[in-house]
C-alpha cells in the first residue's frame, strides 16, 4: 500500500490536508472518506488498506480544525471562517478531485460520526457526484442533544460505560485501539464554540423534507452502526435516518447493526467482518 499526501486551497483560503491510497492494478472505484470529530484521516489506514486490496483507490482529507489541515494545536476544533459549511464544501471538492485524478471513476463517499452528519448534509445538494453513501457512527441529528453554546465534550458519551478503563471505552471493544486513541495527540478533542454555532445552524436541512427531497432517488445508501454506540442511543436515534431516505422515495437503502458494537466499528473488535460487509456493499453497487 502506497500513499500520497496533497493539499488543496479551500474555498474561504484554508490549506485543506488530503491523502490519497491506491489499489494495485486496475481500481472499480473509489471510497472517500470523512472522518469524525476529535480525530484525523490517518486512523483509517488500515481501512484503505483493506480496500485497496479490494480494488478501490481511497481518498481522505483532514477535515478543518483537524490532523494536518490544523496549524497548530490552537487550531485543533475550528472550523475558521467558512464554518460547517465550509467543511461540506471541502468535501465536494475532493470529490472532484479524486473524480478528476482518477478518470472519472466512481466515488462512494464514506463518513463516520461528525463526517457522517457532514454527509448527509453533502447529498443534499450533491448526490449526483456519488455513486453511493455510506454513514458509520451516525444518527439523526435531530434527536442529539447538540448545544450550540458549549465546546463540544467527546467523554461525556462514556457515560454509560462508567465504571470504565478509559475516558473513551464508548469509542470500541478494543483496548488497543482505544489506548491508540488516547495516545495520539491528533485525538480526543472536541470542536470550539464557534464551530458548534455553526454545525448546529446547519443541521434543520438534514431533516428538512423538502432539502431531503433534492437526493436523487437512485443513490444506494449503506448505514451500519453498533447496537451499543451511545451516539445512536441502542439504534433508536439512527433508524429515523433510514426511515426518511425512504420516505422520500429513495429505494435502495441498506442497514446493518452489529451487537454489542460502541461508536467505531472500523475499530471494533470485528473490524475484519465489518469491512468485508462494507466491501461486498460496495462491490454490489459498483456492479464489480
Amino acid at each position: 500500500m502506497r500513499r500520497e499526501d496533497f493539499s488543496f486551497n479551500s474555498e474561504d483560503g484554508l490549506e485543506i490536508a488530503y491523502f490519497r491510497w491506491r489499489a494495485a492494478g486496475k481500481a472499480a472505484g473509489i471510497v472517500q472518506i470523512a472522518h469524525g470529530m476529535g480525530e484525523h484521516a490517518l486512523r483509517y489506514a488500515h481501512v484503505a488498506e483493506f480496500l485497496n486490496q479490494a480494488g478501490f483507490h481511497v481518498y481522505a482529507n483532514d477535515h478543518r480544525g483537524h490532523g494536518q489541515s490544523a496549524k497548530g494545536p490552537e487550531s485543533l476544533g475550528d472550523f475558521g471562517i467558512g464554518g460547517w459549511n465550509g467543511l461540506v464544501a471541502d468535501m465536494a471538492m475532493l470529490t472532484r478531485l479524486a473524480r478528476m485524478r482518477e478518470g472519472g471513476l466512481p466515488v462512494i463517499l464514506l463518513g463516520h460520526s461528525m463526517g457522517s452528519f457532514a454527509a448527509q448534509q453533502y447529498v443534499l445538494d450533491n448526490s449526483a457526484l456519488i455513486a453511493g453513501l455510506v454513514l458509520s457512527g451516525s444518527a439523526a441529528v435531530d434527536k442529539l442533544s447538540i448545544d450550540p453554546s458549549q465546546e463540544a465534550d467527546l467523554t461525556a458519551f462514556n457515560r454509560s460505560f462508567e465504571p470504565a478503563r478509559t475516558p473513551h471505552d464508548w469509542l470500541s471493544r478494543d483496548p488497543a485501539a482505544v489506548d491508540a486513541y488516547e495516545a495520539d495527540p491528533l485525538c480526543g478533542f472536541g470542536i470550539n464554540k464557534k464551530a458548534m454555532e455553526t454545525m448546529a445552524a446547519s443541521a434543520i436541512r438534514l431533516i428538512d423534507p423538502a432539502a431531503l427531497a433534492q437526493i436523487r432517488k437512485d443513490l444506494p445508501i449503506y448505514i451500519f452502526a453498533g447496537d451499543k454506540d451511545p451516539i445512536n442511543h441502542d439504534l433508536e436515534w439512527l433508524k429515523p435516518v433510514a426511515e426518511r431516505y425512504r420516505a422520500t422515495g429513495i429505494v435502495n437503502v441498506s442497514e446493518k447493526y452489529y451487537p454489542g458494537g460502541r461508536h467505531e466499528m472500523l475499530n471494533e473488535t470485528n473490524r475484519d467482518e465489518v469491512m468485508r460487509d462494507l466491501v461486498d456493499w460496495l462491490k454490489k453497487t459498483i456492479a464489480v
